[in-house]
């Protein structure tokens, strides 16, 4: 089986403000960067969009194992903790009864993790991962490029 691995991350300058995202796509000795930005957005969306837009860049195969990696916990428990399936039977509300932020993108992530299946690891941000760090770049520099288009 033949794996392809996803790093993403998500910045923002404010928490609302201007946010950016990125992920890296390995496949085999292949590398691939995609990267963009939101001129008002909240740093949880940004972490969200990076692994979306991962995930839309994937050409499906057989036997092509997808594997995500992110520094947030809020993403990574979302899916390995079930928090999105207790979401959905709970009508898009949280364990305190109160709304599912960024239901259009958890919406979408759905969709996409339905047809590829991935696995999602957290891994720790800011540290010694040079995969991670090489998206943290490419995010903060998207915040820096939105200010300026601004």
């Amino acid at each position: 089986m033949e794996t392809l691995k996803i790093y993403t991350d998500g910045a923002c300058s404010g928490n609302p403000g201007v946010g950016g995202w990125a992920a890296l796509l390995l496949y085999g000795t292949a590398k691939k960067e995609i990267s963009g930005f939101d001129p008002d957005t909240t740093n949880n969306r940004m972490e969200l969009l990076a692994v979306i837009e991962g995930l839309k860049a994937v050409k499906p195969k057989p036997n092509l194992k997808v594997e995500v990696y992110s520094d947030s916990a809020y993403l990574v428990n979302a899916v390995n903790q079930n928090w999105l399936t207790n979401w959905q039977n709970n009508n898009w509300r949280t364990s305190d009864k109160k709304d599912v932020k960024n239901k259009d993108l958890w919406l979408e992530l759905i969709e996409l993790n339905n047809r590829l299946s991935p696995t999602y690891i957290k891994v720790k941000g800011h540290s010694d991962n040079p995969y991670n760090n090489r998206c943290d770049e490419l995010a903060v520099a998207e915040t820096k490029k939105a200010k300026m288009l601004s």
